[in-house]
């Protein structure tokens, strides 16, 4: 199946070159196993940032195919190969059979991350990795994701079950809440999008959710504005948030989702 140029038409034009050569690339490589591209996280959201979004992606691929493919497509993926536009490319490769069962595991067979602002990693083994991660955003894909090339995201990507959603949740906000590694305003609009996604059962971008917060919430009122405001600036020039302020919101975001988890 071709590439959609009337999908690339919904993501923002800064990186539409560089997503057409990307599925180009990846067909190139993977050949007739490649079923899907679909770009998830902040585009599939309707929410990215040029210059502070990264470009998350996922692959799905039948299979799976030999170790050596899944390194040749990291290789030719690569920041220095293919520069980024983005803060980086955050691109994950499934296996078509795991892709289509609900699943609380990472599951994938490359995690590759590459660009100006990311760490470069391509890692091929699932021991020892969070899975939380991945299973939002598979979550993701499913509800909303925006397939680049090959079948509707949501035919080819299943929902995780609810159980394993909110553990997801959970352990995510329990990351942000140590705080290691995370920008301030990241931490509380990524809290806000996980009570949204509790309150209604669907993924919202990340401002969006942060006004209907703030909304409901006075006392976070003034902190999750302060996050928008910071999180409309590049990273390098985020505001600083208060600390004390930012750990008590995202207990409060943590109390919300156990409660939800609970009643699911």
């Amino acid at each position: 199946m071709d590439a959609k140029p009337e999908l690339f038409r919904s993501v923002p034009t800064e990186v539409r070159p560089y997503l057409t050569e990307l599925v180009r690339r990846t067909r190139a490589v993977c050949g007739p196993q490649l079923t899907a591209v679909i770009a998830v996280g902040s585009l599939a959201l309707g929410d990215y940032r040029h210059g502070r979004s990264d470009i998350d992606l996922t692959v799905v691929v039948e299979g799976p195919p030999p170790p050596a493919v899944l390194r040749e497509l990291g290789d030719a993926l690569d920041h220095r190969r293919l520069p980024c536009p983005a803060a980086g490319l955050e691109l994950v490769v499934y296996a078509a059979d795991f892709a289509l069962v609900p699943s609380g595991e990472a599951g994938y067979l490359l995690d590759l991350n590459t660009g100006a602002q990311l760490p470069g990693r391509a890692a091929f083994d699932t021991a020892g990795a969070p899975s939380f991660w991945y299973v939002i955003d598979r979550s993701v894909a499913h509800q909303d994701g925006i397939t680049l090339y090959g079948p509707p995201a949501s035919e080819v990507i299943a929902a995780p079950r609810p159980a394993d959603l909110y553990t997801a949740i959970r352990d995510s906000v329990r990351e942000h809440g140590d705080g290691e590694g995370h920008l301030a305003d990241n931490r509380v609009l990524n809290g806000c999008r996980s009570v949204v996604y509790c309150r209604t059962g669907r993924w919202l971008a990340k401002r969006d959710a942060a006004v209907q917060v703030a909304a409901a919430e006075e006392d976070f009122r003034p902190l999750i504005e302060a996050a928008v405001r910071s999180f409309e600036r590049p990273r390098a020039a985020a505001l600083s948030l208060p600390a004390p302020q930012v750990r008590a919101f995202l207990a409060w975001v943590r109390a919300r989702v156990d409660a939800a988890a609970a009643s699911a």
